[in-house]
């Protein structure tokens, strides 16, 4: 029975595979971290659940088509399979950040997405994580616990410092799954 507290929501650049400045414009540039695909799958193993929330706003700006999206997303899920996990769900937020959607974080619609999609009552309890502000935002938005990785702009993140109290900081999603499986 799938319960929030079971629950582990992941941001997909800077978390999951490598960010650029530039956006992640094709398969080519997406680059997943050496641990993030092992930890994904543990997670799973271990009896949680993993969906991802990810800003795309390179869509609204003609860098990329949904089609490329959806092309790194099925690399990303054939990856977790292959290693014995399951991304339960893929939410993403195709807009840029003047366009007033409720989806795109530091909003919580794509997570209230997700919550719908896996037919969960609340989020409360279950983990966002992150590796900027506005990830963690959005999660804080629907009651999630807070993880900050130091990967992609966390460690820039971590160095402003500001609004990370009740945020537990890892060096990279592995960490993170390491702690939470003790």
């Amino acid at each position: 029975m799938l319960s929030a507290d079971n629950l582990v929501i992941l941001d997909r650049d800077g978390v999951i595979n490598h960010d650029s400045d530039n956006y992640i414009k094709s398969l080519e540039e997406w680059v997943p971290y050496p641990s993030s695909i092992t930890a994904i799958a543990r997670l799973t193993r271990e009896g949680y659940t993993v969906a991802v929330a990810t800003n795309q706003s390179g869509i609204a700006r003609g860098y990329y088509d949904e089609a490329t999206l959806h092309t790194m997303h099925e690399h990303l899920i054939s990856l977790v399979e292959a290693e014995g996990g399951h991304i339960a769900h893929i939410a993403y937020c195709p807009h840029g950040p003047n366009d007033n959607c409720q989806c795109r974080k530091p909003l919580p619609g794509i997570l209230i997405q997700i919550q719908q999609i896996l037919g969960l009552e609340s989020l409360t309890g279950s983990w966002m994580v992150g590796d900027s502000l506005r990830d963690l935002r959005a999660g804080e938005a629907v009651g999630c616990e807070t993880a900050l990785v130091r990967t992609g702009k966390g460690s820039k993140t971590e160095q402003a410092g500001a609004g990370l109290e009740k945020t537990n900081i890892f060096d990279d999603l592995a960490q993170f799954v390491e702690w939470l499986i003790k």
